[in-house]
């Protein structure tokens, strides 16, 4: 059944609306499942977590332990080690979906979402069909569409210029010099993939050098350790920015087999 207006026709559904498929969606589908209320997920993209799938490089892992990112009623695999690959978190997610037969609707992305007030429905219009619920959960994740900054004289840059979505590995990068602009988890990931793939990575940072703990390096105050160098400079025209230079961070890697975060050590 559905309802007709300026010659839309909106199908029912008795539960709520879920957009996106991605881990936090299906867990929501899961939780209502087993308090016996059905749903409905709404995907863009042709598949089950689909930032994970298409847009993750390819030595990311799970920067908290897996016991800390379980989804609801089923956990990962016991042999599973402390920090997931991404290849495990994708078999895991997509065994989660078939398990609970989680079956979304793929290749339908939403264009608007609106509340009715007068009926109390949420009407939600994808490409080609629309559909109406009580309920609208949005699921679509914080990083699902990438922010790139208006960077001065990028349109000049002869090099490549890429976000890190657009990151797989740093193969193609050997033997070059590779700016990484920021360092959260991706930028410090990125940068540490580049130094092992023998490129040439410089850190930008916004407000200050980078920090990093004794928890995180296995070392006492690892900035003034004399195997973790840290060299950082500040651009005259740009004084808010720092750039760290990463050839240190890899020899640091490479002799102590610890990382700069948890993904590639899964023992603290």
């Amino acid at each position: 059944m559905g309802s007709t207006g300026k010659d839309e026709v909106f199908t029912k559904v008795e539960g709520p609306i879920i957009v996106g498929g991605g881990p936090s969606g299906i867990a929501v589908v899961v939780c209502l499942k087993h308090n016996g209320i059905p749903s409905l997920v709404l995907e863009k993209d042709d598949c089950i977590a689909s930032l994970w799938q298409h847009k993750a490089y390819a030595s990311v892992k799970l920067h908290l332990p897996k016991q800390l990112c379980e989804l609801p009623m089923l956990g990962y695999p016991k042999n599973y080690p402390k920090y997931p690959t991404k290849n495990q978190f994708i078999v895991y997610v997509t065994a989660y979906a078939d398990h609970f037969a989680i079956k979304p609707l793929f290749n339908q992305k939403v264009e608007s979402a609106g509340f009715e007030l007068e009926r109390g429905v949420w009407r939600v219009k994808t490409q080609d069909s629309g559909y109406e619920s009580r309920w609208l959960v949005v699921a679509t994740g914080e990083n699902a569409e990438a922010l790139v900054p208006e960077i001065p004289g990028a349109e000049t840059f002869e090099g490549r210029v890429m976000h890190a979505s657009e990151y797989k590995n740093g193969r193609e990068f050997r033997g070059k010099k590779v700016v990484v602009i920021g360092c959260g988890n991706s930028g410090m990931k990125i940068s540490l993939d580049l130094c092992n793939h023998d490129s040439i990575p410089f850190m930008v940072v916004r407000n200050s050098y980078p920090s990093f703990t004794a928890r995180t390096t296995g070392i006492s105050n690892p900035i003034r350790s004399p195997s973790f160098r840290l060299s950082v400079s500040v651009s005259a025209q740009q004084s808010a920015f720092a750039v760290g230079v990463l050839s240190d961070l890899y020899a640091f890697h490479r002799s102590t087999g610890n990382s700069l975060c948890p993904y590639r050590t899964p023992a603290w």
